[in-house]
């Protein structure tokens, strides 16, 4: 027996009205959450058109072959990007004509394959044996309005379709449970002197990866309490006599807990590293994580809470560094410290559920720039008073190392390797001490 999807009837509707545009094909993400028993869509986004599509003929020969499928992950990135904790890219959606029908399957595999191999590369948190592996794939006839529902495991590329329900539900997502959170950061990354300039990224991505399994071994407190991973959510005194949830959302204070030092049993190594200079992470991020209400357990509401907030802060870094290399001035090679503004989080509910999704602002950018990056993105129309900022600005701060004469470098290197032999070395150098104290004790008792 396949999958079921529990889909909110928004999304039939905006599918529907998918139908009545005059275009032979279009593409589109689904976004939702996977649970063992079932999984829900909550948000279909058609793929953005490329200037040039706009431009094309009306020929729908070669549709299928012209499908963008770099396009369309660089679409689901962003996406990704705009999600909160336990929403994710469900797989992916085309509307086509029926004279396309038979050729869509191919198309629809390749861009799910496409699709995840792209999240999964970007993403820092640790996927767990529970996580479930398959993707949906949807096709509509835009004339018969049939639907076919296919999944495939992304774990395995020989993966073959799986027929799939599909079934509509009104109200799916008013009631989901939220938790929510502010995590302090302070983070400091080492920058190598043997790294080149492109590969600035890739340091930091080491250094967040290292703070992401802190976060990912963190404990959480729910509401102040610590509750056993595979309890229930919501207590059973809270529920209906009936056993069915509140209409009303519920929201679930959150507070992370990491380790300060490492287990005892685990061994610890001191690295020495040349640096040309660290950044430094500072500032509060404010995480969000929505979990269904059909009898959630802890452990999976904990793991969403913890992958957003990984997510939130990689994401913040990426899109900074892409905006100072958009802004980048050739040959410019700064040796004081810099000071730059992590984009603050900016949430907005999806119309019909109580889910919001996010983006990220800078300072300088205004209202109508974020509305207009929600439209395109996600296909919503947001109004201005709908916006709610959650955070103050939080900051990085970039240290370059002064630059010294080779020769005091060297004497600094020396002495540094000069110390580590001898704190590696201390028995032989302690057991040289006492042999010399006996020697001289001897000589000195003969002597008299």
């Amino acid at each position: 027996m396949g999958r079921s999807y529990f889909v909110e009837e928004t999304v039939g509707q905006y599918l529907s009205k998918l139908t009545t545009e005059s275009k032979p094909l279009i593409t589109g993400l689904l976004v939702g959450q996977c649970s063992p028993q079932r999984d829900y869509v909550i948000l279909a986004i058609q793929t953005p058109s490329k200037d040039e599509e706009s431009k094309s003929n009306a020929s729908y020969s070669s549709e299928l072959s012209n499908v963008d499928e770099e396009w369309t992950t660089a679409h689901a990135n962003q996406v990704s990007r705009m999600l909160p904790g336990g929403l994710l890219v469900l797989g992916v959606f085309t509307v086509a004509i029926p004279e396309l029908s038979k050729e869509i399957q191919n198309t629809l595999r390749k861009l799910v394959f496409s699709v995840e191999k792209s999240l999964t590369r970007k993403r820092l948190w640790s996927i767990s044996e529970e996580d479930v592996s398959d993707r949906v794939a949807l096709h509509l006839c835009s004339t018969t309005k049939k639907i076919l529902c296919r999944t495939y495991d992304i774990q395995d590329p020989k993966s073959t379709a799986k027929p799939a329900d599909w079934k509509y539900q009104n109200g799916l997502s008013t009631s989901w449970l939220s938790l929510e959170c502010t995590i302090n950061a302070n983070i400091h990354i080492p920058l190598l002197a043997t790294s080149a300039c492109h590969e600035l990224q890739k340091n930091i991505r080491n250094g967040l990866t290292r703070w992401a399994k802190q976060i990912e071994e963190a404990v959480i407190l729910i509401n102040g309490q610590v509750k056993e991973e595979d309890a229930d959510l919501v207590d059973s005194q809270k529920k209906s006599g009936k056993g069915i949830m509140p209409s009303a959302p519920q929201s679930f204070n959150a507070r992370v807990l990491t380790q300060l030092s490492q287990k005892s049993n685990s061994r610890s190594t001191a690295t020495v590293q040349i640096c040309s200079g660290s950044i430094n992470l500072k500032g509060a991020l404010k995480c969000k994580a929505y979990i269904h209400n059909n009898k959630p357990k802890v452990k999976d509401a904990v793991k969403a809470l913890k992958r957003d907030i990984i997510s939130t802060l990689s994401d913040r870094c990426e899109i900074l560094f892409e905006d100072l290399l958009m802004n980048e001035t050739p040959g410019k090679k700064s040796l004081e410290r810099e000071y730059h503004a992590l984009p603050c989080r900016v949430f907005t509910p999806i119309a019909g559920s109580c889910v919001l999704v996010c983006d990220y602002r800078f300072g300088d950018e205004s209202v109508r720039e974020i509305q207009e990056r929600f439209l395109e993105m996600l296909d919503q129309a947001v109004q201005a008073e709908d916006l709610h900022t959650a955070e103050e600005m939080s900051t990085v701060e970039v240290i370059p190392l002064k630059e010294f004469p080779d020769d005091i470098q060297h004497k600094q290197l020396t002495k540094t390797t000069l110390l580590l032999k001898l704190h590696q070395n201390i028995g032989v150098v302690i057991a040289v001490a006492v042999a010399i104290s006996a020697a001289a004790f001897s000589f000195n008792y003969f002597s008299d």
